[in-house]
Formats: structure tokens, C-alpha cells, sequence
């Protein structure tokens, strides 16, 4: 009996409609075009301007498009994790209300927290639980509202950071393909360095907090640059040696979208010389936390051969950070 793998056998995304441009950015905060440009390569982001809508409305819809595209009835589904740092509201698991609007009735759910590492993070855990033998169908979907924590006076975050949501679904496969190895890894090294000051048990909601913008993401840039091209480009590299894989055996890389030159310094560490293996988006959405992976895989699905080798990597607060082989499972 061959060994049962989890593969991903379908893809969803969605990104809301209005936009946010450099330029736009230039009249808010004392920034250019150029300076975010070069600096991050992005150039303009999305955002769910509507308050009564929050990252339930984005997973629920790139949920939704995974479903259509499969034709699958959600009833199927076994089981929903949800990757985000943006939860609508404390407490009651984001997930559980996506799986009721979605119609997974005979689904369980909950939320997984890992900063920008939510997704690789939870497509490990979906992949235990398929591997397992116990559940046939696991979405891990990731999304974040990160307008809903931004400061938009703050030109160190709000240039960063948009609004998204992918997901994926993982069954088992015997040929062989799907998911083959990961290396995880985190250091609270770096808690300071990329947190929300307050809202937590440490500092509960106050009217102080409120009054002092602690609700806010807040980073130093310096150290998140300095310990994301290290570490995700460490991780990388590792993953290829320990599974005899070559730069030219690489078909593409999967990295999270935080910056440009995070994502070159990964690439140039495998030496994937061939830029087209090298997926980006980050351009047109910036960073949208918990759903760039996803979105890579939704944007570039076409692209994706039955038997290539995806090699994703990921950095996020706490520090976490991680990368995974896997095998795609499917020609589109």
C-alpha cells in the first residue's frame, strides 16, 4: 500500500475592488512612488473599505470561488483552518462563521495564528491531518483585513500592507505528490519587533490604549528585513539539500510577498537564476499577510504542471518563519 500524501487539488482567491496606489499614499503620508518602489516593490494594494465587512467577507468569498472551480459541495468538506491576525472579533473563531456561510455543515473549524506564516503554517497541519488517513478534504484558507490594524499616518506599515484571501484544498494522493517536507521554525527574539502593542492579555483594550493608537501593527523595519532575508532564505536552502534538490530541479518558488529584495535575496540563496521561477505579485497587492502564499498559488495556477516542484517560504512577527517542498498534483 503506497504512502498516503496531502495534495492541493484546488485553489481559490479574492482580493476586493478598490485600490490603493502609491500615489494616492503620497498625498497621506510623506512617502513617493519611488521611495516604496524601490524599496519594497510594491506599487499599489487592495483594500475593503466597507466597516461592516471584515476577514470572514474575504475568506468566505475566495472560499466560495474554490468551491465553484472544483464544483465541489461544501458539505464534502471535513474540516476549515483559517490563517489570519485579523479574526472579526475576539474569541468566537473567524473560521467557524466561514464554514457556516460557506455550507460546510459537516466541517469542524478554527483559527491558526502565526503572523505572516499563518498559511504555511496551517497547509502543514491540514497536510497531518489528511496524511492521518482521518479526513478526506481540508480547506486552509488564509486571510487578512490588514486596513482594519493599520495606521494610515504611519509611513513604516501603511505602505507595506492590503487587504486579501486565498485558500486551498488538500486531499490525499498515492502517487506521490502533494506535500514531501517542511522546516518550521520561530524565536521570540523578535516579539517586539512586529507586534500590536495592546489587546491582548498583557494590555487589555482601555481608553488609554484607544487614545495612544496601541491597537495598531507597529514595526522596526530594520530588524524584520534583517532577520526575514536570513532566516526564509535559510530555511530554503536547507529544504533543498535535505531533499537533493537542485536549482535547476526547482520549478518555482512560492515566497511570501513582504518585500522585494526579501523574496531576490531567497531566490539568489537557491540560485534560481531563471526569474520567471520566481513568482511575484507583491506589485499589485503589497503585503497581505496571511493570504500571499495562496494568492501566488491562484494568480500563477495556470502556469503549475502536474509534478512540479514548489518550494514555499514564509516570515512572519513572533518570529516564525518557515519553507515546505511539495509536489502540485494537477494540470489546469
Amino acid at each position: 500500500m503506497s504512502k498516503i500524501t496531502a495534495a492541493i487539488t484546488a485553489v481559490g482567491a479574492y482580493v476586493p475592488d478598490d485600490v490603493l496606489t502609491n500615489d494616492m499614499l503620497e498625498k497621506m503620508v510623506d512617502t513617493t512612488d519611488e521611495w516604496i518602489t524601490t524599496r519594497t516593490g510594491i506599487k499599489e494594494r487592495r483594500i475593503l473599505k466597507d466597516p461592516a465587512k471584515g476577514t470572514s467577507f474575504l475568506a468566505v468569498q475566495a472560499a466560495k470561488e474554490l468551491l465553484r472551480k472544483r464544483n465541489l459541495d461544501p458539505k464534502d468538506i471535513d474540516l476549515i483552518i483559517l490563517g489570519t491576525v485579523t479574526p472579526d472579533m475576539p474569541v468566537a473563531a473567524t473560521a467557524v462563521h466561514v464554514a457556516s456561510e460557506i455550507g460546510a455543515v459537516n466541517a469542524f473549524a478554527y483559527d491558526l495564528q502565526a503572523a505572516c506564516s499563518s498559511f504555511l503554517y496551517g497547509m502543514s497541519t491540514g497536510a497531518a491531518y489528511i496524511e492521518s488517513g482521518r479526513y478526506k478534504k481540508v480547506l486552509v484558507i488564509g486571510a487578512d483585513k490588514m486596513s482594519s490594524i493599520i495606521d494610515y499616518t504611519d509611513r513604516t506599515t501603511c505602505i507595506i500592507f492590503g487587504d486579501g484571501a486565498g485558500a486551498v484544498l488538500m486531499e490525499p494522493n498515492d502517487e506521490g505528490l502533494g506535500l514531501q517536507d517542511e522546516l518550521l521554525r520561530c524565536d521570540s527574539i523578535g516579539r517586539n519587533s512586529l507586534r500590536i502593542e495592546a489587546g491582548g492579555s498583557l494590555m487589555p483594550p482601555s481608553a488609554d490604549t484607544v487614545a495612544n493608537d496601541l491597537h495598531y501593527v507597529r514595526q522596526d523595519g530594520k530588524t524584520v528585513f534583517k532577520f526575514a532575508v536570513s532566516n526564509m532564505a535559510d530555511v530554503s536552502e536547507q529544504i533543498m539539500k535535505r531533499n537533493d534538490l537542485s536549482n535547476k530541479d526547482v520549478d518555482w518558488l512560492v515566497a511570501h510577498q513582504a518585500n522585494k529584495r526579501i523574496i531576490d535575496a531567497t531566490a539568489n540563496r537557491m540560485n534560481l537564476n531563471d526569474e520567471k521561477k520566481v513568482l511575484m505579485n507583491i506589485a499589485r497587492y503589497g503585503n497581505t499577510t496571511s493570504a500571499t502564499l495562496p494568492l501566488l498559488l491562484s494568480d500563477y495556477e495556470k502556469d503549475f504542471k502536474k509534478g512540479d516542484n514548489l518550494i514555499f517560504a514564509s516570515f512572519g512577527g513572533g518570529f516564525t518563519w518557515g519553507a515546505a517542498y511539495l509536489k502540485w498534483a494537477y494540470n489546469s
